[in-house]
């Protein structure tokens, strides 16, 4: 079977090389399509700050990079401030773009699922009380984890340093879509995001799913992966050792 990869296009790039090296024939085709935020003046000023706060919250791989990509010069991560991860992914960029491991929290490696709750899992542990944190995230999102800071006491103030949006197809990834759509059991859709799934399905509003197989990351996902149509869907661990052994179990 042909994968095809739906993260946004960095993270979808990582995924596909991760994949290929296990022998599985991926493909990134991109579904949600990464902006910079419309005003950068926020993420900016949140840098002049940056050493004010108890807790940098980077909701994905997307907001570490579209933050960083407006940092003054090389400034270092200040000493002092943690910066929070949801999952590999995002933990990944956050060292390759210079934060320090220590000062990095994160779920633990063999949570169940790498998301907000997984992550308050870890910081529920320190004391947030009057303390300041900042959510770096795209134009909305889940705010479960927003409001459990403010329930420990902290004070919260989200940022928008991105936006999501329809994804912008090139002739191959158009040729991709096609050839998914006229093969269904031939392809495989790897879906990190339930908003990927809503861009499949205005990509392609009068697709038959019945006969597509979904792999889905997250039960959230899974079930909009149902709710799409999607006659086979399975579920498994974000991690890409749980997505090869996954997608390893169910091919001849």
């Amino acid at each position: 079977m042909r994968w095809l990869v739906t993260r946004p296009a960095a993270q979808a790039d990582e995924w596909v090389e991760a994949l290929r090296a296990q022998g599985l024939d991926a493909q990134a085709l991109p579904l949600i399509g990464i902006a910079p935020a419309p005003d950068p003046a926020p993420v900016a000023a949140a840098w002049k700050t940056l050493d004010q706060e108890a807790l940098v919250v980077f909701v994905s791989p997307n907001a570490a990079e579209q933050f960083f990509a407006l940092r003054p010069g090389a400034l270092p991560w200040p000493g002092g401030v943690r910066a929070a991860s949801p999952g590999p992914g995002t933990t990944r960029t956050l060292q390759r773009l210079g934060v320090p491991a220590g000062a990095i929290v994160e779920p633990a490696a063999d949570a169940a699922q790498f998301d907000s709750e997984a992550l308050w899992a870890q910081l529920r542990r320190f004391d947030w009380r009057g303390a300041s944190v900042l959510i770096v995230r795209g134009d909305g999102g889940r705010d479960w984890l927003a409001e459990t800071l403010r329930a420990a006491g902290a004070r919260v103030r989200p940022l928008c340093a991105y936006r999501r949006g329809a994804p912008q197809l090139d002739d191959r990834q158009r040729a991709l879509l096609e050839a998914a759509l006229v093969a269904p059991a031939a392809h495989g859709w790897l879906f990190s995001s339930s908003e990927a799934i809503d861009q499949f399905v205005a990509l392609a509003p009068d697709a038959d799913h019945a006969a597509a197989r979904a792999l889905a990351t997250h039960p959230r996902i899974a079930a909009r992966a149902r709710a799409a149509g999607f006659g086979t869907v399975l579920e498994c661990r974000p991690s890409q050792a749980a997505v090869v052994a996954c997608i390893q179990s169910i091919e001849p």
